[in-house]
C-alpha cells in the first residue's frame, strides 16, 4: 500500500500508465525460486523484492533486470550488490539494518527478563543473515551472561519441537531474527512462546501487535514509501547500478504490557519510557 500510494504521488496509477504484477512470499525455497523466474519471464522494466528472503532467488533469476529491495540485511556480505555507494549491479535498495543490532535484541531480552541465561534464537541458516546474526548474538551473549544457541526456522513441525525442547530447562528466553519463514510462521512462534512461558524479542512490530512480548527494529512501512522514487527514477532512465543503497531512517521499541503480565514480568519504567509504542 505504501509503496503503491508512493507511486502514485510520483504520477504512476497502477492500470493507468503502470502495471503492477504481484507474486506473495512462500514459505519454501523452491516455491519463491519459481515466482521470481515468473517475475522475470514477464520481462517488467523494475521489480520490487520486499524482504531480503526474495532478493537471492531474483538476483539468480536475472542479471540485467532491474531490482529495487527493500528490508534486506546486508546486500554487501549476501553479494546483491558490490558496494552501498556504488551498487554496481541491477539491484540496490534499503537495508533493515547492521548485523551489529541483533546485540540489541538480547540486552532487551536481559532488561525485560533478567533471570533469562539462556537464549534460543530463531533464525534461517540458508540466508546469510541467518548466519550472521546469530553470530552477532553469540559474540555478545558471555557479557550479559547468557548461553546462545541456535533454532532453525525451517517449517512448523520443526519450530515446536524444537521451541519445546529448549522450553524444558528453566531460564530461557527466544530472540526471533529477520527471515521471511519467521514471518510466515510468526502466529506459530508467538503462540509457543507464550505456551511455553518464554519472554520473546521479535525483530519487528507486527509480532508485538499480535501478541508478542518486544521488538526492535526499523519501521518497515516507510522503505516500501522511500522505494516509490528509485522505482521511479529507475524507469525515468536510471540505473541500479548508481543508486546508492539507503539505510533506515528510523527504529522502533514497543512493548506488548498485556503479554508481559501474563508472564509475570514487571517492566522497567526506564523501558516503558523509551518505548516508541506500549499496547496495553
Amino acid at each position: 500500500m505504501a509503496f503503491a500510494q508512493g507511486l502514485q504521488q510520483l504520477g504512476w496509477t497502477d492500470g493507468r500508465n503502470v502495471r503492477i504484477d504481484t507474486r506473495w512470499f512462500a514459505d519454501n525455497e523452491a516455491d519463491t525460486r519459481k515466482y521470481a523466474a515468473e517475475l522475470v519471464a514477464l520481462a517488467p522494466d523494475v521489480i520490487l523484492a520486499s524482504g531480503g528472503s526474495v532478493v537471492g532467488p531474483l538476483l539468480q533469476a536475472t542479471r540485467t533486470v532491474p531490482i529495487v529491495f527493500t528490508l534486506t540485511i546486508d546486500p554487501v556480505g549476501a553479494s546483491y550488490v558490490a558496494s552501498l555507494a556504488r551498487p554496481g549491479g541491477n539491484a540496490t535498495g534499503f537495508t533493515s539494518y547492521e548485523y551489529s543490532l541483533s546485540g540489541k535484541w538480547l540486552e532487551l531480552l536481559k532488561e525485560i527478563a533478567p533471570g533469562v541465561t539462556r537464549a534460543a534464537v530463531l533464525r534461517d541458516a540458508t540466508l546469510p543473515q541467518g548466519v550472521g546474526l546469530f553470530g552477532a548474538i553469540q559474540a555478545v551473549g558471555p557479557s550479559f551472561g547468557v548461553e546462545v544457541s541456535p533454532i532453525e526456522v525451517r517449517d512448523a513441525p520443526e519450530i515446536e519441537r524444537a521451541v519445546t525442547a529448549f522450553a524444558r530447562s528453566t531460564n530461557g528466553g527466544l530472540i526471533v531474527s529477520g527471515s521471511g519463514l519467521a514471518t510466515a510462521h510468526r502466529d506459530l512462534i508467538i503462540t509457543l512462546a507464550a505456551r511455553q512461558r518464554l519472554p520473546a524479542v521479535y525483530f519487528q512490530r507486527f509480532f508485538v501487535t499480535s501478541g508478542g512480548l518486544i521488538s526492535y527494529g526499523p519501521d518497515p512501512i516507510d522503505p516500501h514509501r522511500r522505494a516509490a522514487s528509485y522505482v521511479d527514477r529507475i524507469l525515468k532512465g536510471e540505473k541500479p547500478a548508481d543508486l546508492p543503497v539507503q539505510a533506515p531512517t528510523k527504529y522502533e521499541l514497543v512493548i506488548n504490557l498485556k503479554t508481559a503480565k501474563a508472564l509475570g514480568l514487571d517492566v522497567p519504567p526506564t523501558l516503558l519510557v523509551r518505548a516508541d509504542e506500549v499496547i496495553e
